[in-house]
């Protein structure tokens, strides 16, 4: 395994790097306040250290003003709060009932569902019209989200990506958070002749797709199928419903791992998974998916686990043992596993911390980030289960430990040079980040090659939320969850 995790660390280890990358990020967005103009469009990634918009999908405004609404959360600087819940009120509306993306979960989580979420654990006033003007935001996205419906052969269905109805991308599996949170407070899709649509069961369905379609598990599938390898488009004949073949927006190749597209895997099934885990079993029956989740589950040591879970649990597993088998030394993977270039790069590579500087292909350190969360997540998540079961509780705790000291590690390497950016004329936080390297969207600085030294805005804000999990168990704070947002 390339990642070389320390066993040592303990999440109050990293906490004098996260103190100083708050100082840093404070710095970051009040710079980004100062210059940016909303008539610009919503900020994305760094061109020469300064945020500048890309026109393709409205996706990262959420993570603009959640990372205002973050930075409070963690050091209580209420400039922060104001950022955040005035920008929200002021320009977030139109992400509530955005009809062409199937980011909602991204945009309106991070910014409605965080303000909400620190209104009900107290650390900001209670006020009964704010609750309801964020609750009600929260529903509307939820099932704005889950009405980009495609239907399949089998009658179930998933929530297509913005290139259409026959496109299922695996990075929606983290944006099901909007339908998991609408469920929760009572809201349903109201469809055709009044029928009530179920969101729990889309969200669901959705999730179990992602899970059959977009994530491999060396069994043959085609012949490059290798256990939690990930595709990021699954497309599907639109005619019939079935399935016809994996393809990439972002990565290399369908047949090779775009590794952004593998951490959100890794983070979205751990995020269900405590999800899930917090329902109870009558309403996970509800949606009537006993047949589905056997068809789909597949066996092994973990057969135990029950259906829907199980499911999860398999693609989370899959896809992080597939992150720590083939990122570098340090956590930080390359930006497709199958890049072109990868073959001039020194021997043994991944035995080496990463060279962000190297001169042929980038690393994406935007991938560490949403990775290391879902990690620590994943940890957590098998932490619990081996508490309950004591026949598989050593297998489980092992399991929970190497997830949990590996998210450890891969932070303690972002929050320290040459990731956290320390200059303070550049207003990205997170450095080394890509955004679509096939389009040629990425700057590439004089005297480089490859693009490096740049920073995003979901890497930013991943990175922010890193921080703030490790934090706040640190500290003894109330677990960070999506949905701890509605009580």
């Amino acid at each position: 395994m390339p990642l070389k995790i320390d066993q040592s660390l303990t999440p109050k280890n990293p906490l004098p790097a996260i103190a100083r990358m708050w100082e840093l990020s404070a710095r970051k967005i009040l710079a980004i306040e100062k210059t940016w103009k909303p008539a610009d469009g919503t900020p994305v990634f760094t061109v020469k250290g300064r945020y500048t918009s890309r026109g393709w999908t409205e996706w990262t405004q959420g993570f603009q003003f959640g990372s205002a609404i973050l930075q409070f959360d963690a050091t209580g600087d209420e400039r922060f709060l104001e950022i955040g819940r005035s920008k929200t009120i002021e320009l977030m509306a139109s992400h509530v009932s955005h009809t062409g993306v199937h980011d909602h979960g991204f945009n309106n989580i991070s910014t409605y569902g965080n303000l909400l979420r620190l209104m009900r654990e107290g650390r900001i006033p209670w006020n009964d019209r704010e609750k309801d003007f964020y609750e009600l935001a929260l529903k509307v996205s939820g099932a704005v989200q889950a009405a980009r419906w495609s239907k399949l052969a089998d009658g179930t269905g998933f929530i297509h990506s913005f290139n259409g109805p026959h496109s299922l991308f695996v990075d929606t599996i983290r944006s099901c958070r909007s339908l998991a949170v609408a469920h929760q407070f009572g809201h349903c899709l109201m469809g055709e002749q009044d029928e009530k649509v179920s969101l729990l069961r889309r969200l669901v369905e959705h999730a179990l797709n992602t899970a059959r379609y977009s994530v491999y598990y060396g069994e043959g599938r085609d012949a490059y199928d290798v256990r939690g390898h990930t595709t990021h488009e699954a497309v599907f004949n639109m005619v019939s419903g079935v399935f016809r073949c994996p393809n990439s927006q972002q990565g290399y190749s369908p047949f090779s791992t775009w590794t952004r597209g593998l951490a959100w895997a890794i983070c979205g099934f751990a995020e269900q998974l405590e999800f899930v885990q917090q329902l109870e079993g009558s309403v996970l029956r509800e949606t009537g998916l006993t047949i589905l989740e056997m068809a789909v589950a597949r066996g092994g040591d973990f057969a135990r686990l029950e259906g829907i879970a199980a499911n999860f649990f398999t693609a989370a597993t899959a896809t992080a043992d597939f992150y720590l088998e083939h990122c570098c030394l340090d956590g930080i993977p390359m930006w497709d596993t199958g890049a072109p270039n990868l073959h001039r790069l020194p021997k043994n590579y991944l035995d080496k911390n990463s060279d962000p500087y190297n001169a042929w292909e980038p690393v994406d350190s935007s991938a560490a980030a949403i990775a290391a969360q879902g990690l620590i997540r994943l940890g957590k998540y098998l932490a619990q289960r081996g508490a309950r079961n004591s026949k598989l509780q050593t297998r489980y705790q092992k399991l929970a430990a190497r997830y949990k000291q590996a998210g450890l590690t891969i932070a303690g390497t972002l929050f320290s040079e040459p990731y956290l950016s320390t200059n303070p004329k550049h207003q990205g936080l997170v450095l080394h980040s890509v955004y679509h390297r096939p389009n040629g969207w990425d700057y590439i600085a004089p005297g480089q090659k490859v693009p490096n030294g740049e920073s995003s805005m979901w890497g930013d804000y991943h990175a922010r939320e890193l921080a703030l999990l490790i934090q706040r168990e640190a500290k003894g704070e109330p677990y960070l969850t999506f949905f701890g947002c509605t009580g």
